[in-house]
């Protein structure tokens, strides 16, 4: 990984200290400094285990039990129950608290956005979030606290309470939709910046990385920072291949 230079990082800095909205895409590369493993990094969950896949499949997730009780049991034993937010989730706090941030749009499921600060009405999870269950039946949720609950205390696949239900995170798997109003919030944070950073994300899942189109085509600067290329860099104004605990604070120190 080449190391962004000062005048890179300074000028992103600029950009950032004029811009009057920002918007941030934020991926599992920025938690993994919180212990949570990212899906196609070097030691990415998918990466060691390509089969893993298929418990994120919905169609896989519905049909086949034996699945549902596997999935169960990593929920329970997810790192994001005791992780911590990080210096690149700090560091978004502190830039909201200058005024420019509008909105983080985020592919995490781990809630450390929230923890760390940034108001609950900025965080804009596309992909759902681990810390409720859903029933797929009525739609129903609960705190997950309350569904690994009934798992500890011997059900190996919880169903819902209300319907009978089958219940997963609530949490968006492949081969199921965003919640329409969520995307359009994301669109609409998107359109409305000066600048938007993309962090932490390989931008290969769709529609999260098509929002690179949509800022740009609003007049937005895009900023990628990310360990590993991606299929955006080429239509970036700036690129920085930096640890992301390191340089986000660098960028928004303003």
């Amino acid at each position: 990984m080449t190391s962004p230079t000062m005048s890179d990082v300074d000028r992103v800095r600029g950009w950032v200290e004029s811009a009057e909205r920002v918007t941030v895409l934020t991926g599992a590369g920025i938690s993994t400094d919180s212990g949570i493993p990212d899906f196609r990094g070097p030691q990415g969950v998918w990466t060691k285990d390509p089969k893993a896949e298929r418990m994120f499949t919905f169609q896989a997730y519905m049909s086949d039990p034996e699945l549902r009780v596997i999935a169960w049991r990593n929920r329970a034993a997810h790192p994001a129950w005791s992780a911590e937010p990080n210096a690149g989730h700090r560091a978004l706090v502190d830039l909201e608290r200058t005024g420019r941030l509008h909105s983080i749009v985020t592919q995490n499921i781990d809630g450390l956005h929230q923890r760390a600060g940034s108001a609950p009405d900025r965080v804009i999870e596309i992909h759902g979030s681990l810390w409720e269950a859903e029933c797929l039946e009525c739609s129903g949720r609960v705190p997950m606290s309350d569904a690994l609950a009934r798992v500890s205390a011997g059900e190996p696949d919880p169903a819902c309470l209300t319907c009978g239900g089958i219940q997963k995170s609530a949490t968006i798997s492949f081969g199921q939709s965003l919640r329409p109003d969520v995307l359009t919030a994301a669109v609409r944070a998107a359109a409305g910046c000066d600048v938007f950073v993309t962090i932490g994300t390989t931008l290969l899942v769709h529609p999260a990385a098509g929002l690179c189109d949509v800022a740009q085509r609003a007049g937005a600067r895009l900023v990628i920072v990310n360990a590993e290329p991606t299929p955006y860099d080429s239509m970036a104004d700036a690129v920085l291949r930096a640890p992301i605990g390191d340089v986000l604070p660098q960028l928004v120190a303003v």
